[in-house]
């Protein structure tokens, strides 16, 4: 299976910006769909934002307006570009790839109660996002 990773997390004050960045080892992102997805505590698995399958790209009401996401122009890198964060930020974003093409959430129906225990995608590890004043 190919590695998932994710990078560029961390503790960052009310307002403050992060980028994201996700990779999957020896893959292109132009070969499968993927998303942001977060884990708050005691939330269930939210989406944040994916490349639909037209590769326009789809945010969910929290995100949009605030975070961008992109990808570099050899395909081996997505970005979460993060602004003007607030406190219900806080979470662990995870990057999804559906490398075997078996379908990413879409953020419909019942949410997977953990991000990770959607188990038809890769995921990554999980980087860390705290906001505070």
């Amino acid at each position: 299976a190919a590695l998932v990773v994710e990078s560029g997390g961390g503790a960052v004050e009310v307002g403050g910006s992060l980028r994201l960045s996700c990779t999957a080892s020896g893959r292109y992102f132009d070969e499968f769909p993927m998303g942001w997805y977060r884990q708050r505590p005691g939330h269930n698995c939210e989406l944040v934002s994916l490349y639909r399958r037209d590769f326009t790209i789809y945010y969910t009401d929290s995100a949009k307006g605030r975070f961008i996401m992109s990808m570099d122009d050899f395909k081996t890198t997505v970005y979460l570009q993060m602004n003007n964060l607030a406190p219900q930020d806080t979470a662990i974003y995870y990057c999804a790839a559906d490398i075997q093409h078996r379908g990413l959430w879409d953020g419909l129906g019942k949410p997977p109660t953990t991000c990770r225990g959607y188990s038809y995608v890769a995921w990554g590890q999980g980087t860390q996002v705290t906001v505070s004043s």
